[in-house]
């Protein structure tokens, strides 16, 4: 069997942080810097608990477990593989997700909201009967409303055929087959045409000068997923201009643009925009009433 000069997790982590600074990695899919993603990659390989490394630092490692390891951080380096795709796992918040490169890595700020329920735009989180997801990919903003809203019914929509597959196994995993709907559609073109109470959607919004900047982590995802023309808002206004008809009177449109908050805001700034607070600022999410969406038809 081959041997490394590598015996234990401290050692390989030593070796991870030097060979992931060495490369120039780009964190930007869970990770915030090259010690906690190699910490991640670490446990997970050797399937340990993933927030504890602190007790299993100087344990002997047979040769066969430094060889995976080894084998997971040579792959991390040299194709730039987001670690999602290598873990075949995402988290955002408490909740694990499936992935795999049919989808984006989850990442999305709406998932800072959800705990809330959208409050105070939502005064009655057991009155919300109808949620829509349009882009949902993974599934995972679906999955965290339906539990956000117990007596909710949410459809969760993607063009993507392969990101469906994806978001039905979350769906399967998390239980919640009949109250989280896949449907394969181009925005609302395919969709039931019945009221909904909340619109959520994380579109593709990178303008086409940042899709020609993205580090090759990011190219490695679905470049449709991400890709949201000139100034980043092809898809968003469809969704913005085709919400006002399906939302109930009393219902909210939420849109995650991450960083095009002024091309947003020149698009759509006339309509009178709320920004939602999350942890990167005021400037990733906004919200429109369907009171705001009516008036401006």
């Amino acid at each position: 069997m081959t041997t490394t000069p590598f015996s234990t997790p401290r050692d390989l982590l030593r070796y991870a942080v030097t060979r992931f600074n060495g490369a120039k990695l780009f964190f930007g899919h869970g990770s915030a810097e090259a010690l906690d993603e190699a910490a991640y990659l670490i446990l997970h390989t050797l399937k340990l608990p993933l927030d504890k490394l602190e007790p299993f630092l100087d344990a002997r490692l047979l040769q066969e477990e430094v060889l995976q390891v080894l084998s997971v951080i040579e792959r991390r380096v040299t194709e730039r593989v987001p670690a999602a795709y290598i873990t075949r796992e995402a988290w955002l918040g408490t909740y694990n997700f499936y992935v795999d490169e049919r989808v984006l890595v989850p990442r999305s700020f709406i998932a800072e909201l959800i705990p809330q329920m959208f409050s105070p735009w939502v005064e009655d989180p057991d009155a919300i009967e109808n949620v829509l997801e349009l882009c949902t990919g993974s599934g995972c903003l679906a999955i965290m409303m339906a539990d956000a809203f117990p007596n909710a019914v949410v459809d969760a929509v993607d063009i993507s055929k392969d990101a469906l597959a994806v978001a039905e196994h979350n769906i399967r995993e998390y239980k919640l087959e009949g109250r989280v709907n896949p449907i394969e559609s181009d925005l609302y073109e395919n969709v039931p045409f019945k009221k909904y109470d909340i619109i959520v959607t994380n579109p593709p919004y990178v303008n086409s000068a940042s899709m020609g900047k993205l580090p090759p982590e990011y190219l490695r995802e679905p470049q449709i997923a991400l890709a949201g023309g000139e100034d980043g808002m092809d898809l968003v206004r469809k969704i913005v201009a085709g919400a006002a008809e399906r939302l109930t009177p009393e219902g909210i449109l939420i849109v995650e643009i991450g960083n095009e908050r002024d091309y947003a805001e020149a698009a759509f700034g006339e309509l009178g925009l709320t920004w939602l607070t999350t942890s990167i600022g005021d400037d990733a999410v906004f919200l429109l009433t369907a009171e705001q969406l009516q008036n401006a038809q």
